[in-house]
């Protein structure tokens, strides 16, 4: 059903819109409109220009409640003010900052450490105190690397007449890292040649103490240690967080309202002049709120409220809101897939739901089936909430039914009787066209009910549009209805034996409908007395009414026939369940079970995925493509209603 919509002007002095935001509109679902759009005719209309005091503490809340593990099992602290709040928030952030500046600055010393270690990484092969080596006085040292190719130079035609030695520490592909050593007499001679060779310096400073190794194992203690240290500040920091968590949430949770009843001012407008500054907010209620609204603010002399009556002339369409029971409720997705219905349709939920179901029993009949698609899917909706499992369990429960009906568990036909007939047997023979499968009768008869039903919903739809050429004379109109109608009567009379009406008869139960739909246009325009002229001419009216007409006609069939589905699905099944069971030996007596459960489960999700998705083409192009446009706009409240 569709909740009847209201648009409501709010106003009051300019200075109360917060008070009232979040006194009263937060306890009710509004749809704002913006206030400046809409309300073109008053003069004086300005925006609020104010920024948001609540944003930048809101932020900060949010991010220390996401740093709280648990957050759902925490009781909020209600009684705190909206001052203790802001300087909970501030007092978090000042310690919660704090740690974080020792925390970078532990990290810096990491850094640190960690380019230290990178510096003495290479050298970790030489056996040597570093310490001393840097404190050297009678020989000179020098550190750094060399190409490769160069260092296979040196040691082949160089090293043998140089006064110097070279320890080599790690290579990789392209250089070899060591250190070279020489008597200062013949440092400058030495350094000559290695410069020539590309020889890069490493300065090391006098920091280290032991060999490189060693040197190198004590700063990565020194790392380890900091780590330690960083952990403990985390620690701190998540401690003094989960102390102040129920305010924290709170404070969260109260911002967030107060931060988006502040942003209200975004839909909002100001009235300024000499006297008076007041605020302006418009937008759409649901009627049953907006009587509880106008009693709640009755004595309320800050709040001033109009209800548009009159709000097709100057607001345009209201928005669309759903309220189905709840056992039709997961349907309403369907509607919104294709489109929910405009405030002045009817809204097809139950309809659906009913018909969905219906459908789907009927080609998937199984009691067995039925029952783990009805548990399986209650299941999930009870604890997801999804819609499709409901949906799913609904079908399930006229799957069961309609495997009564057929006497089918689980594929096995030969333990309950059916109370119906078995479709894949049961055999009617009419005239003109001989033996048929009874179900494929039964469900183009059912697509023909299905038919003459939408085309009534199209009518009521129409009428309550007061639009008179749809109503009338459209194919889904009164006249295509009796066309419809007369037709089936006919096919009914002949199929059951029975004499067909007069020639006259017949030519009026066909011919006016057909010419009331060919000539709609012109029609229309006599009723509703139109002076525009038509856009073509008589002869091309008349050919293009022509195949408008003949496209209507095979419309009607194919529509019908597609109906036929129903009972080709119904027999399909059972003939599927007959190829499992013969599979698995069931027809031997001495079943293999683990085949018989495993061809039920594939059958019951293969197939019933490909029927669901049959019944709903059923819905929206033989039913919905008749009565139904879906051109509504969701109602979509800036304010939730607060549980309480």
């Amino acid at each position: 059903m569709i909740v009847k919509m209201k648009f409501i002007n709010i106003s009051g002095p300019r200075d109360d819109i917060d008070r009232v935001t979040d006194l009263y509109l937060s306890r009710y679902e509004i749809q704002l409109e913006s206030a400046l759009s809409e309300l073109k005719t008053v003069d004086n209309l300005r925006p609020f220009i104010e920024l948001n005091p609540y944003r930048d503490v809101l932020a900060q809340a949010t991010q220390f409640v996401g740093y709280l593990p648990n957050v759902d099992d925490v009781t909020p602290d209600d009684s705190l003010g909206l001052d203790d709040m802001f300087e909970v928030v501030r007092k978090a952030c000042e310690d919660y900052e704090g740690l974080q500046a020792k925390k970078e600055k532990k990290k810096a010393k990491i850094e640190e450490l960690r380019a230290k270690q990178q510096l003495l990484s290479p050298f970790r092969p030489l056996d040597c105190d570093l310490h001393k080596v840097l404190g050297y006085r009678y020989i000179t040292y020098r550190f750094g690397r060399i190409a490769l190719e160069s260092y296979h130079k040196m040691n082949k035609y160089l090293m043998d007449d140089l006064s110097a030695i070279f320890v080599e520490g790690e290579r990789d592909e392209s250089f070899v890292y060591g250190a070279y050593f020489v008597s200062p007499g013949e440092a400058q001679k030495v350094d000559a040649v290695f410069r020539s060779l590309h020889f890069e310096r490493i300065e090391l400073k006098d920091e280290f103490e032991g060999t490189p190794a060693f040197a190198y194992q004590s700063l990565e203690r020194d790392i380890a240690r900091i780590n330690l240290e960083i952990q403990d500040l985390d620690k701190e920091a998540g401690e003094m967080l989960s102390d102040r968590a129920p305010q924290l949430i709170a404070a969260k949770n109260r911002l967030e309202e107060l931060s988006k009843n502040f942003d209200i001012r975004k839909m909002a407008a100001r009235m300024k002049d000499s006297q008076d500054d007041s605020y302006i907010l418009c937008g759409w209620m649901a009627e049953d709120d907006v009587e509880k609204f106008l009693e709640e603010i009755k004595d309320d002399d800050k709040v001033f409220v109009v209800v548009e009556d009159d709000h097709d002339a100057y607001f345009g369409e209201p928005p669309t809101k759903l309220e189905n029971p709840k056992l039709f409720k997961p349907f309403e997705m369907y509607i919104q897939m294709y489109g929910l219905p405009a405030h002045n349709e009817m809204d097809p939920t139950i309809f659906v739901a009913i018909t969905y179901s219906f459908i789907f029993g009927v080609m998937f009949g199984d009691v067995g089936q039925g029952l783990l698609l009805l548990i399986g899917g209650a299941l999930i909706y009870h604890f997801k909430k999804a819609p499709l499992a409901g949906i799913i369990a609904t079908a399930g429960v006229f799957s069961t039914i309609f495997g009564f009906m057929f006497g089918s568990v689980f594929g096995f036909e030969d333990i309950i009787e059916p109370l119906w007939i078995r479709p894949i047997d049961h055999m009617t023979t009419l005239p003109f066209l001989g033996k048929l499968n009874t179900v494929f009768i039964v469900a183009v008869a059912f697509g023909m009910f299905l038919i003459i039903v939408a085309m009534i919903l199209h009518i009521i739809n129409a009428a309550r549009s007061k639009d008179i050429e749809s109503t009338w004379f459209d194919p889904n109109g009164v006249a295509g209805l009796i066309f419809y109608i007369a037709i089936v009567v006919t096919i009914v009379l002949f199929m059951t034996g029975n004499p067909l009406p007069g020639g006259i008869v017949m030519g009026i139960m066909f011919g006016v409908p057909l010419l009331l739909i060919f000539l709609r246009e012109p029609l229309t325009r006599m009723i509703e007395k139109r002076a525009d002229k038509m856009e073509t001419g008589p002869g091309m009216y008349a050919v293009q009414g022509f195949f408008e007409m003949f496209e209507t006609l095979l419309s009607y069939f194919s529509n019908t026939i597609s109906f036929i589905r129903i009972g080709a699905f119904a027999v399909s099944h059972a003939a599927i369940m007959e190829v499992v069971l013969q599979l698995a030996g069931a027809e031997s007596g001495n079943p293999n079970w683990f085949g018989v459960i495993f061809g039920n489960l594939f059958v019951c999700g293969f197939e019933g995925l490909i029927v669901g998705i049959q019944v709903l083409r059923l819905e929206y192009y033989e039913m919905f493509s008749r009565f139904y446009k879906g051109s509504g706009r969701a109602f979509d409240p800036y304010t939730k209603k607060k549980t309480k």
